[in-house]
């Protein structure tokens, strides 16, 4: 007994299996992650390292050649490229793509432990991250205001910056232009020349003093106490009263109070970047979403939390969204799930008018979420998003799983028409052409599931287009063989067509045929010209692929755009942030520009 037999003679069987494939799709359809790309992991890992003060060139010399040098051995390494700056490194390892980049980490990391004993010793730890257009934030929120740049960064830390941790999903939150907190220590030269000391002794004062050590606890036959050593200063007055008790090594006769060498300051750290939004000095809170997450919920999430935060905000803070890339996502799918029911109803729409039946357009037509909603099931559990490429794949899908169906309800119709009750019709005609639909699926499988192994980069995001639409085929003919021979058993009614317009469309068909039956005899009376010219053509069209433009993905118009300045080299952060304010006011003149 084939699977056409078991549907047909048990049609509760089959009616709740398809019920169910549609059902438990349409669920996973609902918790899948949405997002504009594929979520792909790049055969590329960075490796950022920081070393305050630090030249380039002795960055480069003291840190960049000895990480370059260890990393050198590890397998897969197709190309290694750094770039140094004032204090910091950036160093990329890029590996063969058939490279598993979890396995490249963990050697990265192995490789840079073993050369951390060559590295400076005041050196801040290297930071390994693996590259990845998912891990981009998705939404940049600016906080300006009119206040001092210390109040805005103590007000973004305090109580803005977690509250958007909280967000379900949200993985990271990034800061832009923010300046930690920190005590500046301003020395007086003459001071230092009084009491005879140097920078360095009060360093190392402030190493000893302004630190808490494990003090262990105390024992007593009944009770026991837990020590602590207050060594860390509360504030400012308490931190100048810190003394310096050694010179040169050596202890001093007298104590020194910090206060009399030097002044303390409650401020910022360095002044290296400057935040505005529309003139005013912000800081930017960029939100990067977790892996396989529903981008497009996360930034709706965000936008409540904005007002949440906006009520409690005071009077001469501003709050809103610099840029948000789920809105360009949003649409983008939105636009793609109209395409895939305006690709159905137009199938059904296609489908009516050739078969010329409610029944078996109804029998067609629920072929499609059959399959496509089987479809989000391997989706869900492969761990698919819904994106530009598996939307795609949906979309086009269409067409291809009513196939099957049509073939199976026209030669079930053949046998309907021949006098045959309704449940034989349903088993002569599915058993005779189960052969020719498993044949035709196998072609367009043959087509598509090669693009899952492509190669290279694109490969990677095709994957998910040549799977999706590789199992929505092989849905279609799934659901053609048992399904839909078991509907056509059900309630599949034949007959001639009674209206005008279906007798109208019936002799344009006959008119159609006897052409197409005229062409057909001269094509067969002419087979070498017609082989001739099948190949003429198709080298013809060969020419114009060096004319076609090629892209990795369309253009699109985002409504926004990025310039990037650049002063001269030796300039200062000063005189940067003039030229960029010049460049601001001729943004603001612009009566286009939101933000």
């Amino acid at each position: 007994m084939n699977l056409s037999e078991i549907s047909v003679k048990k049609p509760v069987f089959a009616w709740v299996l398809m019920i169910a494939l549609i059902f438990f799709g349409w669920i996973c359809s609902l918790g899948m992650g949405i997002g504009q790309m594929p979520d792909v992991d790049f055969p590329v890992l960075n490796i950022s390292v920081s070393w305050e003060g630090a030249a380039p060139e002795v960055m480069e010399t003291d840190v960049v050649d000895i990480i370059e040098d260890s990393v050198m051995g590890i397998e897969g390494l197709r190309e290694v490229s750094s770039t140094t700056y004032q204090g910091m490194a950036n160093i990329v390892l890029e590996f063969e793509l058939s490279r598993d980049i979890d396995v490249a980490l963990q050697e990265t990391q192995s490789k840079l432990s073993e050369a951390q004993l060559r590295l400076p010793k005041d050196i801040d730890p290297p930071v390994i991250s693996k590259i990845n257009p998912e891990d981009q934030p998705i939404m940049w929120i600016g906080i300006s205001s009119d206040r001092s740049r210390r109040d805005l960064m103590e007000y973004v830390d305090r109580y803005v910056k977690d509250r958007f941790k909280t967000v379900p999903g949200v993985g990271e939150v990034f800061l832009g232009g923010f300046i930690e907190r920190n005590l500046r220590v301003w020395i007086h030269p003459e001071k230092l020349e009084e009491y005879e000391l140097t920078v360095e002794d009060i360093i190392y004062a402030i190493q000893q003093e302004h630190v808490e050590m494990p003090a262990g606890q105390l024992e007593t036959p009944k009770t026991e106490y837990r020590v602590r050593v207050m060594g860390e200063a509360k504030n400012v007055e308490d931190f100048e009263k810190m003394t310096i008790n050694y010179r040169g090594g050596l202890p001093t006769y007298r104590s020194i109070p910090l206060k009399e060498v030097a002044t303390i300051e409650d401020g910022l750290s360095d002044l290296r970047k400057i935040s505005r939004v529309m003139g005013k000095t912000a800081v930017g809170l960029g939100i990067r979403k977790q892996r396989g997450m529903n981008s497009v919920k996360i930034a709706r999430e965000v936008r409540k939390r904005i007002e949440d935060i906006r009520k409690d905000m005071p009077k001469d803070y501003e709050i809103g969204i610099n840029f948000d890339s789920t809105r360009f996502i949003e649409d983008s799918v939105q636009e793609l799930v109209f395409t895939l029911f305006l690709s159905a109803v137009l199938t059904s729409l296609v489908c009516w008018v050739f078969l010329g039946s409610w029944s078996s357009t109804l029998n067609i037509l629920l072929a499609i979420p059959t399959s496509l909603m089987g479809t989000f099931l391997v989706l869900k559990f492969a761990n698919f998003t819904l994106n530009t490429f598996t939307l795609l794949a949906l979309t086009l899908s269409i067409g291809i799983v009513v196939d099957d169906a049509i073939m199976v309800l026209e030669n079930i119709v053949r046998h309907r028409e021949n006098g045959e009750t309704q449940t034989n019709a349903a088993l002569n005609g599915a058993k005779e052409i189960t052969l020719a639909a498993m044949v035709a699926t196998t072609a367009i499988i043959a087509i598509f599931l090669p693009v899952a192994f492509m190669k290279g980069i694109i490969g990677k995001f095709f994957f998910q287009f040549g799977v999706t639409i590789t199992v929505a085929v092989l849905l279609s003919l799934l659901e053609a063989l048992t399904f839909a021979p078991m509907r056509c058993s059900q309630f599949l009614q034949i007959g001639e067509r009674k209206t005008a317009f279906g007798k109208g469309y019936e002799k344009l068909m006959a008119g159609a045929i006897a052409r197409y039956r005229k062409i057909l005899h001269f094509a067969l009376g002419h087979k070498k010209i017609v082989l001739i010219g099948s190949f003429l053509f198709f080298i013809a069209s060969l020419s114009f692929i060096p004319l076609l433009r090629k892209e990795f993905v369309p253009a699109q118009d985002q409504s926004m755009f990025l310039c990037h300045l650049q002063t001269p080299i030796g300039s200062s952060i000063e005189f940067s942030n003039e030229r960029f304010l010049q460049a601001e006011s001729i943004a603001a003149k612009t009566p286009a520009v939101r933000r």
